[in-house]
């Protein structure tokens, strides 16, 4: 039966099912419950440090429960998506209404379409790798897929990395900052492997290129089937989408570099240049994204057997509200600042 706590991550698309139905201020319950239900709840509920013994690792990864779990989510995010766009279109509602819709579907977008696209992303079978991508499309993020697998996971906790926050930069300033680096750096990166295996740009091999007119193609779509109210619609709740992504990667990384060695090269990749979190209700709901230290030990071990590293920097509060805190920067700096170790601030 604890193999299905993680159902408990569903529980966000079906506050969003609920906010979209009934409208009014209903339409507001998703945020809340993302946002203060959940943090309220890891205040309450106890730290899980556990860690799998090595035989519950390799029971855990012979259960393809697990890998449903996240199958599910590319049917829920489509239909929240779909269910969205046409009861904001074609429903005679306020705009506080639309806002909240916006705000729900968007969250639903961010928590069981981008975090589960990149648990995906990072896995070896094609077919999971196209289902992650397929969940990054309706936020408008597929290049994410290439930045983050090929950038961020070589550059991490450096100054080259566009998602590590530097120490005393507010999400805000962040935002722009990852968003638009990432997405040049996506480019970059795509360039350079056209390059080495000697294809050209209009190459079938030039993943950028075919985002670049899916995206376009559903939007096309949506405006067809839904008119400028539902591209206005889908438009935000991608937005929405992506900045609570970058929201996520900014409490991850937050003033945590890498030092160099004395050959001028940066030490590797360690536990302690991730901000790790064991509050268990945030674990759950983000299929243990909080345990990153790990993943960026291996990046291709599975979510359900990611382990807590002792010596990895540990967030006071879960990631649901810590993102929380990080929308008031003065907040933010007074908690975190001073668990940034002095070298990384000195580097």
């Amino acid at each position: 039966m604890k193999d299905l706590k993680y159902l408990a991550a569903f529980s966000i698309p079906i506050v969003a099912c609920i906010s979209i139905y009934f409208k009014g201020y209903f339409a507001y319950l998703t945020p809340i419950f993302a946002f203060v239900i959940i943090p309220i709840l890891e205040l309450i509920f106890p730290i899980n440090t556990y860690n799998l013994s090595p035989d519950e690792v390799s029971s855990k990864l012979k259960l393809k429960l697990f890998d449903w779990l996240l199958y599910l989510n590319l049917p829920i995010v489509y239909g929240i998506l779909l269910f969205g766009v046409y009861e904001a279109s074609n429903s005679t509602i306020e705009t506080f209404e639309f806002i909240g819709l916006i705000l729900s579907v968007g969250i639903v977008l961010g928590v069981n379409g981008i975090n589960v696209g990149h648990e995906l992303g990072h896995r070896q079978s094609t077919n999971e790798r196209f289902l992650g991508k397929a969940l990054l499309l309706p936020s408008l993020y597929m290049h994410f897929y290439i930045e983050h697998n090929f950038g961020h996971h070589l550059h991490a906790a450096t100054p080259q990395d566009p998602a590590t926050a530097k120490y005393n930069q507010t999400v805000y300033s962040f935002w722009i900052t990852s968003v638009f680096r990432q997405y040049a750096n996506a480019w970059k990166i795509q360039l350079k492997l056209l390059k080495n295996s000697k294809k050209g740009f209009f190459s079938l091999k030039n993943d950028m290129f075919w985002y670049v007119l899916l995206q376009t193609g559903y939007l096309i779509t949506i405006f067809f089937f839904f008119g400028i109210l539902g591209l206005i619609f889908v438009l935000s709740v991608a937005i929405i989408g992506f900045i609570l992504l970058e929201t996520v990667n900014y409490i991850e990384h937050y003033g945590l570099l890498r030092l160099k060695t004395k050959s001028g090269r940066y030490e590797r990749v360690k536990e302690i240049h991730s901000w790790n979190s064991n509050h268990v209700i945030g674990r759950i709901v983000l299929y243990e994204l909080t345990r990153h230290s790990d993943h960026h030990f291996k990046s291709s071990k599975k979510y359900q057997v990611l382990d807590c590293h002792g010596e990895s920097p540990q967030m006071p509060y879960g990631y649901p509200t810590s993102m929380v805190l990080a929308m008031f920067p003065p907040l933010w700096f007074k908690i975190m600042n001073k668990r940034v170790p002095r070298e990384m601030i000195l580097t």
